[in-house]
Order: C-alpha cells, then sequence, then structure tokens
C-alpha cells in the first residue's frame, strides 16, 4: 500500500482527497435531487 511506502501522513493525505472527491461528486447530485 502507498501508506507504508511514503508514511502515515500521505496515506491519510490520500484517504481525505478521496473522501473530498466523493463529497463534492455527490453533493450536487443530492442538491438537486432534493429540489
Amino acid at each position: 500500500m502507498y501508506g507504508e511506502c511514503f508514511g502515515t501522513y500521505t496515506r491519510w493525505a490520500v484517504v481525505f482527497l478521496i473522501i473530498f472527491v466523493l463529497f463534492v461528486l455527490l453533493v450536487p447530485y443530492g442538491g438537486a435531487a432534493a429540489y
């Protein structure tokens, strides 16, 4: 895994990035569905 190669900080950075991308992609659709 990338975490073992680059360290804990990079691992959490990747996890945060994935969550952020999913959040950005899902929020517009959720807002459109709400209205």
